[in-house]
């Protein structure tokens, strides 16, 4: 198994998604749960902004675990 590192501005690690990507991503989540078929479009733009929420706590985490 190979391990990258990557530096990262300080202020990244800190990022979290704007509200109103939140709140888009909260509201795509909201009626999917509510039974509502989301287009397909509207899938693959819930997976990204899930994954750039995960990348963004990842990102977080292991600032936090790295901080002096």
């Amino acid at each position: 198994m190979t391990t990258l590192e990557v530096d990262l501005p300080d202020e990244l690690s800190r990022h979290r998604l704007p509200a109103a990507v939140a709140a888009r991503l909260q509201a795509l989540l909201d009626r999917q749960d509510a039974g509502e078929t989301l287009s397909t479009a509207e899938r693959a733009e819930a997976q990204r902004l899930v994954d750039l929420a995960e990348f963004l706590t990842l990102l977080r985490l292991r600032s936090e675990r790295s901080a002096p």
